[in-house]
Protein backbone atom coordinates (compact mmCIF):
# COMPACT_ATOMS: atom_id res chain seq x y z
CA UNK A 1 0.00 0.00 0.00
CA UNK A 2 1.52 3.24 -1.05
CA UNK A 3 2.03 5.54 2.39
CA UNK A 4 1.04 9.17 2.20
CA UNK A 5 3.97 11.49 4.02
CA UNK A 6 2.09 14.22 5.37
CA UNK A 7 2.61 17.79 4.32
CA UNK A 8 4.29 19.94 6.11
CA UNK A 9 6.70 22.83 6.58
CA UNK A 10 8.91 20.78 9.15
CA UNK A 11 8.45 17.61 11.72
CA UNK A 12 6.38 18.42 14.48
CA UNK A 13 5.26 17.29 17.81
CA UNK A 14 2.15 15.17 18.24
CA UNK A 15 0.04 13.18 20.70
CA UNK A 16 -0.88 9.36 19.95
CA UNK A 17 -4.57 8.43 21.85
CA UNK A 18 -7.38 10.67 22.24
CA UNK A 19 -8.49 9.23 25.79
CA UNK A 20 -8.43 11.93 28.05
CA UNK A 21 -4.94 12.70 28.82
CA UNK A 22 -4.06 12.75 25.54
CA UNK A 23 -7.13 15.36 24.57
CA UNK A 24 -5.97 17.66 27.74
CA UNK A 25 -2.58 17.60 25.56
CA UNK A 26 -4.25 18.87 22.98
CA UNK A 27 -6.37 21.16 24.50
CA UNK A 28 -3.08 22.56 26.45
CA UNK A 29 -1.51 23.34 22.68
CA UNK A 30 0.84 20.39 22.35
CA UNK A 31 -0.19 19.43 19.31
CA UNK A 32 -2.48 17.54 16.91
CA UNK A 33 -4.22 14.11 18.28
CA UNK A 34 -4.33 10.97 16.32
CA UNK A 35 -6.96 8.53 17.89
CA UNK A 36 -7.10 5.08 16.40
CA UNK A 37 -11.41 4.56 16.92
CA UNK A 38 -13.67 7.11 15.15
CA UNK A 39 -14.56 8.88 18.39
CA UNK A 40 -12.52 10.68 21.79
CA UNK A 41 -12.18 9.41 24.83
CA UNK A 42 -10.81 5.89 24.86
CA UNK A 43 -12.08 4.12 27.73
CA UNK A 44 -13.81 6.90 29.18
CA UNK A 45 -16.48 7.59 26.80
CA UNK A 46 -20.29 6.74 26.53
CA UNK A 47 -22.93 5.32 24.02
CA UNK A 48 -26.47 4.20 23.66
CA UNK A 49 -28.60 1.26 22.71
CA UNK A 50 -32.05 1.12 22.12
CA UNK A 51 -33.89 -1.86 23.87
CA UNK A 52 -33.95 -5.11 21.69
CA UNK A 53 -31.33 -3.57 19.61
CA UNK A 54 -27.32 -4.38 19.55
CA UNK A 55 -26.64 -1.02 17.30
CA UNK A 56 -24.32 1.19 19.76
CA UNK A 57 -25.21 4.87 19.10
CA UNK A 58 -22.40 7.73 20.13
CA UNK A 59 -25.41 10.31 20.64
CA UNK A 60 -28.27 9.96 22.59
CA UNK A 61 -31.42 9.54 19.99
CA UNK A 62 -33.66 12.07 19.95
CA UNK A 63 -36.36 10.45 21.98
CA UNK A 64 -33.54 9.06 24.66
CA UNK A 65 -35.18 5.55 24.38
CA UNK A 66 -32.24 4.21 24.81
CA UNK A 67 -29.43 2.53 27.80
CA UNK A 68 -26.39 4.65 28.10
CA UNK A 69 -23.27 2.51 28.65
CA UNK A 70 -19.34 3.01 28.96
CA UNK A 71 -16.93 1.51 27.17
CA UNK A 72 -14.86 0.10 29.95
CA UNK A 73 -17.57 -0.02 32.22
CA UNK A 74 -18.28 2.97 35.25
CA UNK A 75 -15.96 5.21 35.34
CA UNK A 76 -16.39 8.03 38.23
CA UNK A 77 -14.10 11.31 38.56
CA UNK A 78 -12.77 10.75 42.10
CA UNK A 79 -9.78 13.01 43.95
CA UNK A 80 -8.17 15.61 41.76
CA UNK A 81 -6.34 18.98 41.58
CA UNK A 82 -9.43 21.96 42.14
CA UNK A 83 -8.36 24.00 38.85
CA UNK A 84 -8.60 20.56 37.68
CA UNK A 85 -12.28 19.76 38.60
CA UNK A 86 -13.28 23.61 37.54
CA UNK A 87 -12.14 22.80 34.19
CA UNK A 88 -13.91 19.69 34.04
CA UNK A 89 -16.75 21.44 35.63
CA UNK A 90 -17.13 24.22 32.87
CA UNK A 91 -16.86 21.59 30.07
CA UNK A 92 -19.34 19.51 31.68
CA UNK A 93 -22.27 20.47 34.75
CA UNK A 94 -21.54 17.10 37.03
CA UNK A 95 -23.39 16.32 40.04
CA UNK A 96 -21.44 15.12 43.52
CA UNK A 97 -22.38 11.68 44.58
CA UNK A 98 -21.18 9.75 47.72
CA UNK A 99 -20.28 6.24 47.18
CA UNK A 100 -22.60 3.26 47.97
CA UNK A 101 -20.24 0.20 47.62
CA UNK A 102 -20.48 -3.46 49.25
CA UNK A 103 -19.70 -6.57 48.89
CA UNK A 104 -21.32 -9.68 48.59
CA UNK A 105 -20.53 -13.76 49.69
CA UNK A 106 -22.75 -16.19 47.27
CA UNK A 107 -22.02 -18.96 49.05
CA UNK A 108 -23.24 -17.41 51.97
CA UNK A 109 -26.01 -14.87 50.80
CA UNK A 110 -23.91 -12.40 53.19
CA UNK A 111 -23.87 -8.51 51.93
CA UNK A 112 -21.56 -5.92 53.79
CA UNK A 113 -21.07 -2.83 52.80
CA UNK A 114 -17.48 -1.93 51.45
CA UNK A 115 -14.77 -2.45 52.65
CA UNK A 116 -15.42 -5.69 54.40
CA UNK A 117 -13.14 -5.12 57.21
CA UNK A 118 -14.74 -2.33 58.89
CA UNK A 119 -17.99 -4.01 58.71
CA UNK A 120 -17.07 -7.39 60.76
CA UNK A 121 -20.35 -7.44 62.18
CA UNK A 122 -22.34 -8.52 59.11
CA UNK A 123 -20.68 -11.51 59.37
CA UNK A 124 -21.69 -13.22 62.75
CA UNK A 125 -20.03 -12.31 66.67
CA UNK A 126 -17.80 -15.14 66.46
CA UNK A 127 -16.44 -15.02 63.22
CA UNK A 128 -15.71 -10.91 63.94
CA UNK A 129 -13.96 -11.79 66.82
CA UNK A 130 -11.93 -13.95 65.44
CA UNK A 131 -10.93 -11.68 62.45
CA UNK A 132 -10.19 -8.83 64.61
CA UNK A 133 -7.90 -10.77 66.59
CA UNK A 134 -6.01 -11.98 63.57
CA UNK A 135 -5.84 -8.18 62.20
CA UNK A 136 -4.24 -6.74 65.66
CA UNK A 137 -1.51 -9.68 65.54
CA UNK A 138 -0.44 -10.04 61.88
CA UNK A 139 2.07 -12.35 60.96
CA UNK A 140 4.28 -13.45 58.28
CA UNK A 141 6.46 -12.23 55.22
CA UNK A 142 4.85 -9.84 52.24
CA UNK A 143 6.30 -9.85 49.47
CA UNK A 144 3.59 -11.14 47.22
CA UNK A 145 0.52 -9.48 46.92
CA UNK A 146 -1.34 -12.40 47.99
CA UNK A 147 1.07 -12.46 51.16
CA UNK A 148 0.50 -9.09 52.07
CA UNK A 149 -3.42 -9.71 51.90
CA UNK A 150 -3.01 -12.59 54.10
CA UNK A 151 -0.94 -11.37 56.37
CA UNK A 152 -2.68 -7.76 56.55
CA UNK A 153 -6.55 -8.94 56.66
CA UNK A 154 -5.85 -12.87 58.60
CA UNK A 155 -6.60 -15.72 57.65
CA UNK A 156 -10.66 -15.39 58.12
CA UNK A 157 -11.14 -12.90 56.19
CA UNK A 158 -8.56 -13.38 53.60
CA UNK A 159 -10.78 -17.32 53.07
CA UNK A 160 -13.48 -15.50 52.95
CA UNK A 161 -13.23 -12.49 51.06
CA UNK A 162 -9.61 -11.45 49.80
CA UNK A 163 -8.24 -15.06 48.51
CA UNK A 164 -11.27 -15.23 45.87
CA UNK A 165 -11.59 -11.71 44.84
CA UNK A 166 -8.11 -10.90 44.05
CA UNK A 167 -7.27 -14.04 42.34
CA UNK A 168 -10.15 -13.41 40.13
CA UNK A 169 -9.61 -9.28 40.15
CA UNK A 170 -5.76 -10.12 38.74
CA UNK A 171 -6.53 -13.23 36.36
CA UNK A 172 -4.39 -15.30 39.04
CA UNK A 173 -1.55 -13.02 39.04
CA UNK A 174 -2.04 -11.67 43.19
CA UNK A 175 0.60 -14.92 44.17
CA UNK A 176 3.55 -13.59 41.87
CA UNK A 177 2.92 -9.56 41.69
CA UNK A 178 4.26 -7.34 44.05
CA UNK A 179 2.11 -5.33 46.96
CA UNK A 180 0.33 -2.37 45.60
CA UNK A 181 -2.44 -0.02 45.38
CA UNK A 182 -2.93 -0.48 49.21
CA UNK A 183 -5.02 2.18 49.45
CA UNK A 184 -7.76 0.44 47.62
CA UNK A 185 -8.71 -1.35 51.02
CA UNK A 186 -6.77 0.39 53.93
CA UNK A 187 -6.47 -0.79 57.59
CA UNK A 188 -7.28 1.31 60.36
CA UNK A 189 -7.95 -0.88 63.40
CA UNK A 190 -9.53 1.45 64.90
CA UNK A 191 -11.93 1.73 62.36
CA UNK A 192 -12.41 -2.22 62.28
CA UNK A 193 -12.57 -2.16 66.21
CA UNK A 194 -15.57 0.17 65.42
CA UNK A 195 -17.44 -1.54 62.81
CA UNK A 196 -17.23 -4.81 64.67
CA UNK A 197 -19.40 -3.34 66.60
CA UNK A 198 -22.97 -2.19 66.30
CA UNK A 199 -21.42 1.38 65.02
CA UNK A 200 -20.94 2.24 61.18
CA UNK A 201 -17.34 3.81 60.92
CA UNK A 202 -16.96 6.79 58.66
CA UNK A 203 -16.25 6.08 54.90
CA UNK A 204 -12.65 5.31 54.27
CA UNK A 205 -10.82 4.84 50.30
CA UNK A 206 -9.70 7.44 47.60
CA UNK A 207 -12.87 7.05 45.87
CA UNK A 208 -15.93 7.97 48.85
CA UNK A 209 -16.88 11.23 46.80
CA UNK A 210 -17.03 11.39 43.24
CA UNK A 211 -18.41 13.24 40.42
CA UNK A 212 -19.76 12.00 37.32
CA UNK A 213 -20.94 14.69 34.07
CA UNK A 214 -24.93 14.62 34.05
CA UNK A 215 -24.80 14.36 30.47
CA UNK A 216 -22.67 11.72 30.54
CA UNK A 217 -18.61 11.00 29.96
CA UNK A 218 -18.81 10.95 26.59
CA UNK A 219 -20.41 14.54 26.77
CA UNK A 220 -16.79 15.63 28.29
CA UNK A 221 -14.67 13.67 25.85
CA UNK A 222 -16.33 15.24 22.76
CA UNK A 223 -16.09 18.63 24.43
CA UNK A 224 -12.64 18.44 25.04
CA UNK A 225 -11.92 16.71 21.67
CA UNK A 226 -13.60 20.11 20.46
CA UNK A 227 -11.06 22.40 21.61
CA UNK A 228 -8.21 19.99 19.96
CA UNK A 229 -7.16 19.22 16.51
CA UNK A 230 -7.78 15.86 16.30
CA UNK A 231 -7.70 13.18 13.34
CA UNK A 232 -9.78 9.95 13.53
CA UNK A 233 -9.14 6.07 12.69
CA UNK A 234 -5.72 6.55 12.81
CA UNK A 235 -4.15 3.61 14.73
CA UNK A 236 -0.18 2.72 14.98
CA UNK A 237 0.99 0.31 13.13
CA UNK A 238 4.93 0.95 13.67
CA UNK A 239 7.05 4.04 14.97
CA UNK A 240 10.42 4.07 13.55
CA UNK A 241 12.39 6.20 16.60
CA UNK A 242 15.26 6.60 14.79
CA UNK A 243 13.16 8.70 11.65
CA UNK A 244 11.06 9.66 13.87
CA UNK A 245 7.93 8.54 11.59
CA UNK A 246 4.44 7.05 12.87
CA UNK A 247 3.31 4.64 10.64
CA UNK A 248 -0.69 4.16 10.90
CA UNK A 249 -2.53 1.13 9.66
CA UNK A 250 -4.55 3.02 7.35
CA UNK A 251 -1.40 3.33 5.19
CA UNK A 252 -0.95 7.05 6.17
CA UNK A 253 2.22 7.86 8.05
CA UNK A 254 3.55 11.65 10.05
CA UNK A 255 7.08 12.80 10.96
CA UNK A 256 7.05 14.36 14.13
CA UNK A 257 9.66 16.09 16.04
CA UNK A 258 8.47 15.13 19.42
CA UNK A 259 5.77 12.44 20.54
CA UNK A 260 3.65 12.67 23.27
CA UNK A 261 2.15 8.98 23.83
CA UNK A 262 -1.08 7.97 25.67
CA UNK A 263 -0.83 4.05 24.34
CA UNK A 264 0.15 1.71 27.35
CA UNK A 265 3.74 1.33 27.95
CA UNK A 266 4.61 -1.92 26.85
CA UNK A 267 2.57 -1.31 23.21
CA UNK A 268 4.53 1.49 22.73
CA UNK A 269 7.82 -0.88 23.33
CA UNK A 270 6.38 -2.92 20.75
CA UNK A 271 5.54 -0.16 18.41
CA UNK A 272 9.01 1.27 18.29
CA UNK A 273 11.15 -2.00 19.08
CA UNK A 274 12.79 -0.74 21.60
CA UNK A 275 13.52 -3.27 24.64
CA UNK A 276 15.09 -3.01 28.24
CA UNK A 277 17.15 -5.42 30.28
CA UNK A 278 13.45 -6.06 31.98
CA UNK A 279 10.97 -8.44 31.42
CA UNK A 280 7.80 -6.14 31.32
CA UNK A 281 5.51 -6.09 34.41
CA UNK A 282 2.19 -7.51 33.74
CA UNK A 283 -1.21 -6.64 32.83
CA UNK A 284 -4.87 -8.11 32.54
CA UNK A 285 -7.55 -7.38 30.35
CA UNK A 286 -11.29 -7.16 30.75
CA UNK A 287 -14.05 -8.23 29.35
CA UNK A 288 -17.02 -5.80 30.28
CA UNK A 289 -20.72 -6.75 29.85
CA UNK A 290 -23.10 -4.06 29.67
CA UNK A 291 -26.90 -5.00 30.35
CA UNK A 292 -30.05 -3.52 30.32
CA UNK A 293 -32.68 -5.43 32.01
CA UNK A 294 -35.67 -5.34 33.86
CA UNK A 295 -35.23 -4.75 37.52
CA UNK A 296 -35.21 -7.65 39.70
CA UNK A 297 -36.33 -7.87 42.93
CA UNK A 298 -33.26 -7.99 45.25
CA UNK A 299 -31.34 -5.42 42.89
CA UNK A 300 -28.59 -3.84 45.54
CA UNK A 301 -28.86 0.37 45.82
CA UNK A 302 -25.10 0.13 45.31
CA UNK A 303 -23.02 1.83 42.46
CA UNK A 304 -20.95 -1.03 42.58
CA UNK A 305 -20.85 -4.41 44.58
CA UNK A 306 -17.49 -6.93 45.34
CA UNK A 307 -17.84 -10.67 44.68
CA UNK A 308 -15.17 -13.06 45.69
CA UNK A 309 -16.66 -15.99 43.58
CA UNK A 310 -19.26 -16.21 40.76
CA UNK A 311 -19.73 -19.51 38.57
CA UNK A 312 -19.09 -17.77 35.67
CA UNK A 313 -16.19 -15.72 36.65
CA UNK A 314 -16.74 -11.79 37.27
CA UNK A 315 -15.51 -10.00 39.75
CA UNK A 316 -17.60 -7.40 40.19
CA UNK A 317 -21.23 -5.81 39.07
CA UNK A 318 -21.76 -1.59 38.83
CA UNK A 319 -25.20 -0.43 38.46
CA UNK A 320 -24.69 2.80 36.35
CA UNK A 321 -28.73 3.64 37.16
CA UNK A 322 -27.73 3.63 40.64
CA UNK A 323 -25.82 6.42 39.75
CA UNK A 324 -28.21 8.32 37.67
CA UNK A 325 -31.27 7.24 36.05
CA UNK A 326 -30.10 8.81 32.95
CA UNK A 327 -28.57 5.68 32.08
CA UNK A 328 -32.00 4.31 31.41
CA UNK A 329 -34.44 4.89 28.67
CA UNK A 330 -36.66 8.14 29.14
CA UNK A 331 -39.90 6.23 30.05
CA UNK A 332 -38.60 4.21 32.84
CA UNK A 333 -36.37 6.59 34.70
CA UNK A 334 -39.49 7.73 37.19
CA UNK A 335 -40.44 4.29 37.73
CA UNK A 336 -37.39 2.93 37.78
CA UNK A 337 -37.80 -0.67 36.63
CA UNK A 338 -35.15 -1.68 35.02
CA UNK A 339 -31.52 -1.45 35.32
CA UNK A 340 -28.12 -0.57 33.26
CA UNK A 341 -25.32 -2.50 34.80
CA UNK A 342 -21.70 -3.87 33.98
CA UNK A 343 -20.26 -6.32 34.66
CA UNK A 344 -16.33 -7.16 34.90
CA UNK A 345 -14.52 -9.93 34.64
CA UNK A 346 -10.70 -10.34 34.19
CA UNK A 347 -8.37 -12.36 31.56
CA UNK A 348 -4.37 -12.80 31.66
CA UNK A 349 -3.03 -9.23 29.54
CA UNK A 350 -4.09 -9.60 25.86
CA UNK A 351 -5.93 -13.59 26.20
CA UNK A 352 -9.18 -12.35 24.23
CA UNK A 353 -11.62 -15.10 24.41
CA UNK A 354 -13.08 -16.14 20.89
CA UNK A 355 -16.67 -14.46 20.06
CA UNK A 356 -18.53 -18.40 20.98
CA UNK A 357 -16.59 -18.23 24.33
CA UNK A 358 -17.75 -14.47 25.01
CA UNK A 359 -21.68 -15.64 23.59
CA UNK A 360 -21.55 -18.60 26.13
CA UNK A 361 -20.37 -16.71 29.18
CA UNK A 362 -23.09 -13.75 28.77
CA UNK A 363 -25.27 -16.23 28.70
CA UNK A 364 -24.01 -17.78 31.78
CA UNK A 365 -23.85 -14.23 33.25
CA UNK A 366 -27.14 -13.70 33.12
CA UNK A 367 -28.37 -16.65 34.55
CA UNK A 368 -26.13 -16.34 37.62
CA UNK A 369 -27.51 -12.45 37.76
CA UNK A 370 -30.89 -13.67 37.88
CA UNK A 371 -30.72 -16.10 40.09
CA UNK A 372 -29.36 -13.57 42.78
CA UNK A 373 -32.21 -11.62 41.27
CA UNK A 374 -30.47 -8.49 40.69
CA UNK A 375 -32.40 -8.60 36.80
CA UNK A 376 -35.06 -9.94 35.32
CA UNK A 377 -35.67 -10.11 31.51
CA UNK A 378 -32.68 -9.04 29.30
CA UNK A 379 -33.22 -5.90 26.62
CA UNK A 380 -29.32 -5.58 26.01
CA UNK A 381 -26.63 -7.15 26.61
CA UNK A 382 -23.09 -5.35 24.93
CA UNK A 383 -19.58 -7.06 25.52
CA UNK A 384 -16.43 -4.48 25.45
CA UNK A 385 -13.09 -5.70 25.66
CA UNK A 386 -10.50 -3.84 27.51
CA UNK A 387 -6.79 -4.85 26.39
CA UNK A 388 -4.99 -3.12 29.13
CA UNK A 389 -7.51 -2.29 32.02
CA UNK A 390 -5.12 -2.72 35.25
CA UNK A 391 -1.43 -2.68 35.43
CA UNK A 392 0.60 -4.44 37.42
CA UNK A 393 4.37 -4.97 38.89
CA UNK A 394 7.22 -8.06 39.90
CA UNK A 395 8.86 -8.00 42.98
CA UNK A 396 11.54 -5.93 43.01
CA UNK A 397 11.03 -4.93 39.07
CA UNK A 398 12.33 -2.12 37.19
CA UNK A 399 11.11 -2.63 34.00
CA UNK A 400 8.62 0.47 34.27
CA UNK A 401 11.66 3.28 34.93
CA UNK A 402 13.60 1.74 32.49
CA UNK A 403 10.68 1.06 29.73
CA UNK A 404 9.89 5.08 29.98
CA UNK A 405 13.49 6.22 30.20
CA UNK A 406 14.35 4.59 26.83
CA UNK A 407 11.27 5.96 25.47
CA UNK A 408 12.69 9.36 26.36
CA UNK A 409 16.00 9.01 25.08
CA UNK A 410 14.20 8.60 21.74
CA UNK A 411 12.31 11.72 22.85
CA UNK A 412 9.06 10.05 22.96
CA UNK A 413 6.94 11.32 26.50
CA UNK A 414 4.52 8.54 28.06
CA UNK A 415 1.18 10.48 29.47
CA UNK A 416 -1.33 9.18 31.54
CA UNK A 417 -2.21 6.35 33.25
CA UNK A 418 -1.39 3.02 30.73
CA UNK A 419 1.31 4.87 29.76
CA UNK A 420 2.98 5.16 32.72
CA UNK A 421 1.99 1.79 34.20
CA UNK A 422 0.30 3.46 37.49
CA UNK A 423 -3.57 3.87 38.46
CA UNK A 424 -5.06 6.92 38.79
CA UNK A 425 -8.36 8.37 38.13
CA UNK A 426 -9.84 10.48 35.26
CA UNK A 427 -9.01 13.91 36.85
CA UNK A 428 -5.17 13.09 37.74
CA UNK A 429 -5.26 11.81 33.85
CA UNK A 430 -6.17 15.11 32.70
CA UNK A 431 -3.90 16.92 34.63
CA UNK A 432 -0.85 14.61 33.23
CA UNK A 433 -2.06 15.85 30.23
CA UNK A 434 -2.28 19.55 30.86
CA UNK A 435 1.04 19.24 32.14
CA UNK A 436 3.31 17.28 29.73
CA UNK A 437 1.42 19.36 27.32
CA UNK A 438 2.44 22.51 28.57
CA UNK A 439 5.53 21.60 29.42
CA UNK A 440 6.61 20.32 25.92
CA UNK A 441 4.37 22.65 23.58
Amino acid sequence: MVRILERMSKPKQIILGGGVSGLAAGVAGAGPVYEATAHPGGICSSYYVRPGSSQRLHQPPADEQAYRFEIGGGHWIFGGDPAVLRFIKDLAPVQSYSRRSGVYLPSEKIYTPFPIQNHLRYLGEARARQALEEMTHPSGEQTTMRDWLRRNFGPTLFDLFFDGFNRLYTAGLYDRIAPQDAYKSPVDLNAVRQGATSDAPPPVGYNTQYLYPVEGLGTLARRMAGRCSIHYGKRAGQIDPLARVVYFEDGSQVQYSRLLSTLPLDAMLKLTGLSTPEKPDPYTSVLVVNLGAVKGGRCPQDHWIYVPQSRSGFHRVGFYSNVSPTFLPASHRQRQDRTSIYVERAYPGGQKPSDAEVGAYCQALVRELQEWEYIGEVEVIDPTWIDSAYTWSWPGSKWRSQAMQVLERHDIYPVGRYARWIFQGIADSIRDGFIVGTSLK
